[in-house]
């Protein structure tokens, strides 16, 4: 079941996801094979090290990449993860920017990049994933 969001809810670029809002994600921009988001950093977040989780790190490139990769038609694709290939760089311990640009789209997989970076614009981490095209149905 695709979950779209209603008026009163945070739209990431269209979609209701709740998973994101415990996250703290904050959605930018979706338009032209790019997405931006933000994650503020929270205390929910953080690992015994006083850095963001990486898991965290994760979900959040998982679905900016995902986000680019859709958004060419935001509301009449989803995408499903096929892989990602993550690695990081240095520990996230400040507000976070994740950028993603999708850098080929086939008629049933695409794939994309994408990085996080700190205030300081410091790399974070990047990854590479690809995803499963996912058409609505007519």
């Amino acid at each position: 079941m695709i979950m779209l969001a209603t008026a009163e809810q945070v739209s990431f670029f269209g979609f209701h996801i709740p998973y994101l809002e415990h996250l703290g994600v904050e959605p930018i921009s979706c338009e032209n094979d790019q997405a931006v988001v933000r994650m503020p950093i929270q205390p929910h977040l953080i690992n015994s090290h006083g850095h963001v989780h990486g898991g965290a790190l994760m979900s959040v490139l998982d679905f900016t990449l995902s986000a680019a990769g859709r958004a060419h038609a935001p509301l009449s694709v989803g995408m499903a993860t096929i892989d990602m290939s993550t690695s990081f760089l240095s520990p996230g311990s400040t507000d976070l920017t994740i950028t993603a640009t999708c850098l080929r789209r086939g008629s049933t997989i695409c794939f994309c990049e994408g990085e996080i970076r700190d205030t300081q614009n410091q790399l974070v981490a990047k990854a590479t994933a690809s995803f499963k095209i996912i058409r609505a149905k007519k």
